[in-house]
C-alpha cells in the first residue's frame, strides 16, 4: 500500500509541476524519519517543510505503522524506494529536469 502512495506521490508531484530538484530532498527526508520510528525527527521534519496539523496526524499514522511492522516492513519498503528512484526512466527523467533547471536559472539571469 506505502508503495503505491509513493508512486502516486511521485505522479502528483510530476503532474503540478513541481520541481524535482527541490521535493527529492524533502520526501526521503520525511521518508527517511517516518520508516526510523523517532517521533521527534519526524517533528523537526515536518517542522521544515511546514507541515499542517492534519498532515503531521497522518505522517504519525503511518509512523505508528512502520513501528507496530518492525524492522522487516521498514526494510522492505526502503528497497522498493530506491527501486523507483534508481530505475532507468526515473533516473533519466530525473536528470532531465535538472539539466532544464539548470538552461532556465542560467537564461533567467
Amino acid at each position: 500500500m506505502r508503495g503505491a502512495l509513493l508512486v502516486l506521490a511521485l505522479l502528483v508531484t510530476q503532474e503540478l509541476g513541481v520541481k524535482m530538484a527541490e521535493t527529492c530532498p524533502i520526501f526521503y527526508e520525511v521518508f527517511i524519519a517516518v520508516a526510523s520510528g523517532n517521533e521527534l525527527l519526524l517533528d523537526f521534519s515536518l517542522t521544515n517543510v511546514n507541515a499542517t496539523e492534519p498532515e503531521r496526524i497522518a505522517m504519525k499514522k503511518m509512523q505508528d505503522c512502520y513501528v507496530e511492522n518492525g524492522l522487516v516492513s521498514t526494510a522492505l519498503d526502503a528497497l522498493v524506494t530506491i527501486t523507483i528512484s534508481s530505475s532507468k526512466d526515473c533516473t533519466v527523467e530525473a536528470v532531465q529536469n535538472t539539466v532544464e533547471d539548470l538552461k532556465l536559472n542560467t537564461l533567467g539571469r
